[in-house]
């Protein structure tokens, strides 16, 4: 603990000098209590706190701060004459009492979860579990290790876990590591590390919405970031939360907050990551870019494995058949053994998610789903066979086929999907899409696609019917890490219904078609990181619908279109790191009368000064240099 010791010692001592509280926290289980009185007996945090008050806002302010969080416990360090300092750990009636008897203290509060300017604790690393290690005669060192990673960085899983395998014969350590490999809760054995955690849910109620937000994050695979669009697809249908994204987004700077997840937003390059470090970064507020609702597409979550794993946990409470999310991991071709006990299950949840492994081979059970709306598959071979019981699937509303595997998968049973009449949003990770085009399947109800690290190059060739017949009301397309698309197949243009375009980070993309232009109804344009796309096509012009036009990091646009003043509803460009931009701004960008704001770097902010002078009610923000070019990267 000496690097966290070292930082929060720092930290209290400033917030000293600006008389502020601190608050420590973490999930349940990660060493809060040990760290804090480390600091209580250090010398250098004794002596600033001998006696007298160092907090000018009363007890009684801060315990109502605190009192809002529904902790069930608190600890504070406080000042104690004569010459030591005082560490107290005790229930929250307790604290109330002993708190509104005081005036003034300096405090430093730990809880599960908080809110406010906080210091975050790390989990541990595997380096810093290894350095901890017993030497354990007769166990081998790739078991000790195997359960070490099995919980998790988490302290007291580590502490648990070893205090209940100590001197026990290696028969024991092979058997727990067995059932964990076999998708055997953690928490079965070690129900002192369930109690814990459970503290961080302690201020959700059962009907909260959050507590369901943050069993839903369960549904993904696990050690997976996951897309902040994916889950405002999810819970705009599950929770109906607004589409722009807005809800969603509340809620995961919520769980953030009360360490149920780590939020990690990119704004003008830079990534400010919400939680898991020891002292947070401030972030931007939403409300001050008001193109958050557009900008969130780079944004993810990573949840801890053994919040995961809680998540799983408590989402496994209810009976199969009256689960509201059913979560199935599948390790080799192991179904559950409610899936092997009778011929066919019916079960009545709305989100469905089954991750398997590398060695699964598409052996299925029977399930009836009959009201599931959102179905997640994780999987990781090169070869993925869709369900079958896929096929009576009526209310399914958003798909997402995820393979974490090495390379781009091929997908059988496809032309499934043409049974599903209510199906809006599919989601495409990491699969070549030509196997999908050799069936192609008409999807009257898909309102968006997104296709992120699929292998595209050729899906459209020899297409036997035209897109707009196959996806009649696609308003949105998305396409990222896309690295063998060359250009933009010419029949994409013809989807006139359209509102929003998003093709990044395809880095073999050299030019846009011209037909381009036919995308009338176009209101978000989203072109960003390339390196070799030199011009934007002058048809844009006829969008004359576009809100918000993003080529953040097209290093190699030379200039602007001519008539891009023809764009008379553009509200918004974002133009960072458009580094051979160097001759200026076309006359007619004096046209753009509904244009407010305007991002780019230092350099090409200077052109938009005399713009400025027509465009009285126009903002132009320089982004802060980013040296960061993993962008360039496949993630």
């Amino acid at each position: 603990m000496d690097e966290p010791l070292k930082v929060l010692k720092t930290k209290l001592l400033e917030e000293k000098k600006q008389k502020q509280q601190l608050l420590l926290t973490a999930p349940g289980g990660c060493g809060k209590t040990i760290l804090v009185k480390m600091l209580g007996h250090d010398q250098e945090i004794k002596a600033p706190f001998v006696g007298g008050a160092s907090l000018e806002a009363t007890l009684e302010e801060v315990l109502q701060g605190t009192l809002s969080l529904k902790m069930g416990r608190l600890s504070y360090l406080v000042p104690s004459p004569p010459d030591f300092t005082v560490w107290l750990d005790v229930p929250l009636e307790v604290l109330k009492t002993q708190l509104l008897k005081e005036k003034k203290q300096q405090l430093l509060l730990t809880a599960p979860g908080g809110c406010g300017k906080t210091a975050l604790m790390k989990r541990l690393g595997h380096d810093q579990e290894i350095k901890g290690a017993y030497n354990l005669k007769g166990i081998p060192k790739f078991l000790i290790l195997q359960i070490m990673r099995g919980c998790g960085g988490f302290p007291l899983a580590l502490e648990v876990n070893g205090k209940s395998l100590c001197g026990k014969p290696l028969e024991a350590w092979r058997s727990r590591a067995r059932k964990w490999s076999n998708g055997h809760s953690i928490f079965n054995t070690s129900s002192d590390l369930l109690h814990c955690l459970r503290k961080s849910l302690e201020f959700l109620d059962d009907k909260d919405i959050l507590k369901d937000c943050f069993m839903d994050l369960g549904s993904f695979a696990e050690s997976q970031r996951i897309d902040v669009p994916s889950l405002i697809d999810i819970w705009e249908v599950l929770h109906d939360f607004d589409e722009d994204g807005n809800d969603a987004i509340d809620s995961l700077h919520e769980l953030t907050t009360r360490n149920l997840a780590t939020l990690v937003m990119t704004r003008d390059g830079d990534f400010i990551l919400l939680s898991d470090i020891l002292v947070v970064k401030e972030s931007k507020d939403a409300s001050e870019n008001n193109s958050y609702p557009t900008s969130y597409n780079e944004d993810f979550v990573t949840q801890h494995d053994l919040l995961r794993e809680l998540a799983m946990y408590e989402s496994s409470q209810e009976p199969i058949g009256q689960r509201k999310r059913l979560i199935m991991d599948i390790n080799k071709n192991t179904l559950p053994k409610w899936c092997t006990e009778q011929d066919q299950h019916l079960i009545n949840a709305c989100l469905l998610s089954i991750s398997t492994d590398e060695l699964f081979l598409s052996c299925w059970c029977n399930i009836q789903a009959p009201k599931v709306e959102v179905l997640i598959l994780n999987f990781q071979t090169q070869n993925y066979s869709l369900p079958d019981f896929m096929f009576k699937m009526d209310k399914l509303k958003v798909l997402m086929i995820n393979n974490y595997g090495y390379f781009p998968a091929e997908l059988r049973n496809f032309q499934l999907l043409k049974s599903l009449p209510n199906l809006k949003t599919i989601k495409l990770e990491k699969v070549s899409i030509p196997s999908i085009c050799k069936a192609p399947v008409l999807l009257n109800s898909l309102k968006k696609i997104s296709l992120f690290m699929c292998k595209i190059g050729q899906a459209f060739q020899n297409f036997t019917i035209q897109v707009p017949d196959a996806l009649p009301n696609l308003m949105e397309i998305n396409i990222d890490y896309c690295n063998d698309l060359v250009e933009l197949p010419a029949m994409l243009c013809d989807v006139i219904f359209l509102k929003k375009l998003s093709i990044t980070n395809c880095h073999q993309l050299s030019a846009l078609p011209n037909g381009i232009g036919k995308l009338v109804n176009l209101e978000v344009l989203r072109l960003g990181s390339y390196t070799d796309l030199s011009e934007l096509p002058e048809s844009i012009r006829s969008f004359h619908k576009l809100c918000i036009l993003d080529i953040s990091d097209c290093l190699g646009i030379r200039h602007l279109p001519k008539d891009i003043g023809e764009l008379c509803n553009l509200k918004e460009l974002h133009m960072k790191g458009c580094l051979s931009l160097r001759k200026g701004l076309p006359q007619s960008t004096t046209n753009l009368e509904q244009l407010k704001l305007v991002i780019c770097d230092e350099e090409r902010a200077k052109f938009w000064e005399p713009i400025k002078e027509v465009l009285t009610n126009l903002e132009v923000k320089a982004a802060e240099k980013d040296t960061n070019l993993t962008w360039l990267l496949k993630p």
